[in-house]
């Protein structure tokens, strides 16, 4: 009727658990996201000069500007705009320049383009010009191929041997 139990009976082997047995899981990847390494990166705003900054000193980036304030030096960029209350004194040179403001220097750009209330002073270099009805202009105009490059607009000096060759051919 009634047993004994095994438990206390030493000639009975204590029941020793059976160790887990783990399965290898499958290697965890991070989430995917919707950017990936070809596609290109989301276009960043521009960055403003507000009307009342001024700056003294050359401004640089891969990015695009836009001026509404006062500007002393050079500027570079992808695409800069120069608003119609900013007032640019040095050399502009950009992928895409669009002046509705005052340039005192020179412009150089693949694609320039003075609305009717610009105010240019100085010589500009360009692949592409438009120049709108009512723009002012002072200067000369320059088409070229690679208007950004940097010695763009500059004649070479002549070496004095290739001038003195120059000027026997004269005689």
């Amino acid at each position: 009727m009634f047993s004994k139990s095994k438990i206390n009976d030493p000639a009975a082997k204590p029941a020793t658990p059976e160790p887990e047995k783990t399965v290898p899981s499958a290697p965890t990847s991070a989430p995917k996201s919707d950017f990936t390494a070809s596609a290109p990166k989301p276009k960043a705003p521009p960055s403003t000069l507000s009307t009342d900054l001024t700056i003294t000193g050359n401004l640089k980036t891969t990015g695009d500007i836009q001026v509404e304030g006062n500007v002393e030096g050079d500027i570079r960029a992808h695409l800069l705009t120069v608003g119609e209350t900013a007032v640019i004194k040095g050399e502009i040179i950009a992928d895409d320049i669009v002046v509705n403001g005052r340039v005192i220097g020179r412009v150089r750009g693949l694609k320039v383009r003075l609305t009717s209330t610009a105010r240019v002073e100085g010589d500009i270099i360009h692949k592409t010009i438009a120049i709108e009805s009512g723009a002012h202009f002072e200067g000369s105009v320059q088409r070229q191929d690679d208007p950004l490059n940097s010695g763009a607009g500059k004649t070479p000096m002549p070496t004095p041997k290739a001038q003195a060759a120059a000027e026997a051919g004269k005689s």
